[in-house]
């Protein structure tokens, strides 16, 4: 198990100079940052995990912003250290049922380096799954989705087209759930963009809509999305649909 993490934090603090020679003790690869957005997104071959120790928590809101929005859209794993008071702001931006793991001051760095050793093994068996990217301008039917399948795959979000062919442009997926009717780009012209461009052409394609008219149905067909779901569908059925594509997937590599 590789174990990276990404501490964000001020590099002459003692604390946080401390918490990463304990992380490297313990064989953690660690990559250092300040609470800057631009440095910090410009990086590359980033960690997935992100632990951020909170020296000034109001100099730091963008960077919460910040992460709170890779949060929805990549899905990483954040981890927090500050005083019970930085907490409660922080979760304030970031709700707490995103977090990995939260450490209040004073922390003891040889318990944290081992709550660490956790969270990266829990983000290695997430990276092993299935990533599907959704694509719907309901923030709620975004959420929705999400919920219903984070148990079982890696699932991304973005809420209309354009932002889905920017996602695209620097991340790899294995399906994609897009939504027929999005204001500006609709899911069809989505869908065209996509097969005509050589890095996206070959992405697996399912139509998640209210949409069930035989025009609608028909007007998509030569663009061969492998299925055509609806979001009235069970939970349980849309999972097993998905499964159901994955299996057969499987299969074929097999063959």
């Amino acid at each position: 198990m590789e174990k990276r993490v990404l501490l964000i934090g001020d590099g002459k603090s003692f604390m946080v100079t401390s918490i990463a020679k304990e992380l490297k003790e313990e064989g953690f690869t660690v990559i250092s940052s300040t609470a800057d957005v631009t440095a910090i997104e410009h990086m590359e071959d980033k960690p997935s995990v992100y632990l951020i120790y909170i020296d000034d928590i109001d100099k730091m809101r963008d960077l919460f912003v910040y992460l709170r929005d890779r949060a929805v859209e990549s899905d990483i794993s954040v981890s927090v250290i500050g005083s019970p008071d930085e907490l409660e702001k922080f979760y304030k931006i970031i709700s707490k049922e995103k977090i990995a793991a939260a450490f209040e001051r004073p922390v003891n760095v040889k318990q944290l380096a081992s709550e660490m050793q956790r969270v990266v093994a829990n983000e290695e068996v997430r990276l092993q799954k299935k990533k599907i990217l959704v694509v719907d301008d309901d923030g709620t039917m975004l959420r929705t989705i999400k919920s219903w399948l984070s148990e079982k795959y890696q699932v991304f979000m973005v809420n209309s087209g354009v932002s889905a062919i920017t996602f695209l442009a620097k991340n790899k997926v294995d399906l994609i759930l897009l939504d027929y009717e999005m204001p500006v780009t609709t899911g069809p012209k989505v869908l065209e963009m996509l097969r005509s461009e050589p890095g996206t052409s070959d992405i697996p394609v399912m139509f998640l809509t209210n949409k069930s008219d035989r025009e609608s149905v028909m007007g998509v067909i030569a663009l061969k999305p492998e299925k055509y779901l609806l979001k009235t569908m069970p939970p349980a059925e849309l999972i097993a649909s998905i499964d159901e594509f994955f299996e057969k997937q499987k299969l074929k590599n097999y063959m």
